[in-house]
């Protein structure tokens, strides 16, 4: 009996403390949503800037040099970037975005290929046939996330110069009123048709048309690496936000079901403490009770 309480003792020690491990987790992901959430408002004014510039350069001439051109020598592949998770205790995160990812580049014709953004949604693609071409390391503050986006459009460019790329779509999951994220998707180059019409038709903020100065075609391309660089800016502040609600829901299952054990683990615990006391008790009177018949 006394193995089975000390037994039942540790067992409610360690449900306390890993109450406690949960709690600091929900505390530390709560942060990280708002501030990554708040990075993703404070592109807004940015992105809007960068639309106005694109919409005035197409505005004034459609150019279609947008990029420099790539080497056409071998049939180019169509590149993807996914974001995922470094870490896990996410929930479905990582699977529900690489299963987003397969289904949605299988309605591609050609030859894919995959930069995985985590290590943990890496190893999820290596199961698929969207066998990742190169990781990168997800950034675990604010402040990295600008050196990653700079290495990515490297890395792209550079395959695109190759002429090894000519496609590039951008997958990441992101927050959403009413669920903690959806998997979302959108093609980054070449440009999308649709979305450089919608650029046509944005009214200019003042009455003061602008005009493009000096090298047309120059400023286009520097607007179009600022349009990718946000892009992928916010694609990855909008994933970190989405991996960190995902953890909280997990943090908050994971602390109702210790809620569960603990209420289960005291109750057994009080149980057999009253049983010893009850046995004991017991003993007691049956000794008193066989004293006194001797007498």
């Amino acid at each position: 009996m006394s193995d089975s309480v000390a037994s039942l003792r540790h067992k409610i020690g360690s449900a306390e403390e890993l109450e406690s491990v949960v709690r600091t987790m929900k505390a530390m992901a709560a942060s990280s949503i708002g501030q990554y959430e708040n990075t993703v408002r404070s592109l807004d004014d940015y992105y809007r800037t960068v639309q106005l510039g694109l919409a005035a350069c197409f505005r004034e001439e459609r150019s279609p040099a947008v990029m420099p051109a790539i080497n056409q020598q071998k049939q180019p592949a169509i590149a993807a970037i996914i974001f995922g998770s470094d870490q896990g205790l996410v929930g479905q995160f990582n699977e529900a975005m690489v299963e987003y990812a397969v289904d949605t580049l299988e309605q591609l014709p050609g030859k894919k290929i995959v930069w995985a953004v985590g290590l943990r949604i890496e190893s999820r693609l290596a199961e698929t046939q969207l066998q990742p071409m190169a990781g990168f390391t997800l950034p675990n503050s604010i402040h990295a996330i600008t050196p990653l986006v700079g290495q990515i459009l490297i890395e792209v460019e550079a395959q695109r110069e190759q002429g090894l790329i000519e496609q590039v779509y951008l997958f990441h999951n992101r927050p959403e009123a009413g669920s903690i994220y959806i998997p979302a998707s959108q093609q980054l180059l070449p440009l999308d048709d649709i979305w450089l019409q919608h650029l046509t038709t944005i009214r200019w903020p003042t009455q003061n048309l602008p005009e493009v100065m000096h090298s047309r075609e120059r400023t286009l391309r520097a607007l179009v690496r600022e349009y990718l660089f946000v892009t992928i800016f916010r694609a990855c502040a909008e994933s970190l936000a989405s991996e960190n609600a995902s953890r909280l829901a997990a943090m908050q299952r994971a602390e109702k079901n210790i809620d569960e054990l603990q209420e289960e683990l005291n109750r057994t615990f009080h149980r057999l403490r009253q049983s010893g006391i009850d046995e004991e008790l017991f003993d007691v009177i049956s000794g008193f009770e066989a004293l006194s018949s001797s007498d």
